[in-house]
């Protein structure tokens, strides 16, 4: 049903700061502008996904509700869309799952600078129903392009995305069972205190993760942070660095073979590191 991650969007409060921060943060520009119902939104599109900034600039229906999740929770990391070959048959399947579709719709954008028209059909699932998450399914009509490079040691793809759980096995049966990601890994690390559940679609992995200290609960889900993948983390933790971001020391992941650093500043409230993957992940390794 699912054939990966179509895009994460991120809410800001400045579209304009939204967009140079993470173009100095990727080293790529946007790749679509749009606005509509007083939204402007921004894509950056990467090899296996895309990122939607999106913020309120004017009056309109959209703007009350970005404006109002902004209010509650403030920037940051606010709902994900897969992408599906089919969306009348992925929104039957959802049904039969008890995942409470929407009607499918329609959905159109025009970019502001090329003033192309992009069409898709997409649907969303209840919140209620998917631990919190807002979840929407959607069929393109086209692929956006690869975002042009605009400096070296350039942000090359997503990694994995993290998501936190309070209930993990409620989790599992969402992402592995329901939705139909394929599960990789399930393992607790008593020095971190933490459950860590993997599961691989479309290039990418989603992380959940949950933490021992705090114990089992009924409470939301939360979409945590981000891992950006780059062919040299050196070089692109020195370029940031002279972008002026705060970044990290280098240091060893926890998967043998991989290098990461954290950013600490700059990023919109979205936790983030940024990962080198070296060896092949071989089976029975972690996937992060």
């Amino acid at each position: 049903m699912i054939l990966g991650l179509d895009h994460a969007v991120v809410l800001v409060r400045d579209i304009e700061a939204g967009v140079a921060g993470y173009q100095a943060l990727l080293g790529r520009a946007p790749v679509w502008r749009a606005q509509k119902e007083g939204v402007a939104t921004a894509v950056f599109s990467l090899a296996n996904t895309s990122l939607e900034l999106m913020a309120p600039v004017a009056e309109g229906e959209g703007a009350d509700r970005v404006r109002s999740v902004l209010d509650a929770q403030g920037e940051g990391l606010a709902s994900l869309a897969f992408a599906v070959e089919d969306i009348g048959a992925a929104r039957h399947r959802l049904a039969r799952l008890g995942l409470s579709p929407s009607d499918v719709s329609d959905g159109e954008s025009r970019d502001l600078g090329s003033e192309r028209t992009m069409t898709w059909k997409r649907t969303r699932t209840d919140a209620k129903v998917t631990g919190g998450v807002k979840m929407f399914f959607l069929q393109r009509a086209e692929p956006f392009a690869l975002s042009p490079a605009t400096a070296d040691a350039t942000v090359d793809a997503l990694d994995h995305i993290v998501l936190s759980t309070p209930d993990p096995e409620r989790a599992a049966a969402l992402y592995g069972a329901r939705l139909g990601l394929d599960m990789k890994l399930d393992r607790t690390v008593a020095a971190l205190q933490t459950r860590f559940l993997f599961f691989r679609i479309g290039g990418l992995v989603f992380e959940i993760i949950h933490s021992l200290k705090t114990g089992k609960g009924d409470g939301p889900d939360k979409i945590f942070g981000v891992s950006w993948r780059v062919a040299d983390v050196a070089a692109t933790r020195e370029r940031l660095q002279e972008a002026g971001f705060e970044v990290s020391e280098l240091r060893e992941g926890r998967k043998p073979g991989t290098r990461v650093f954290t950013v600490r500043t700059g990023t919109f409230g979205v936790p983030t590191i940024v990962i080198e993957q070296g060896q092949r992940i071989e089976q029975g390794q972690r996937d992060d």
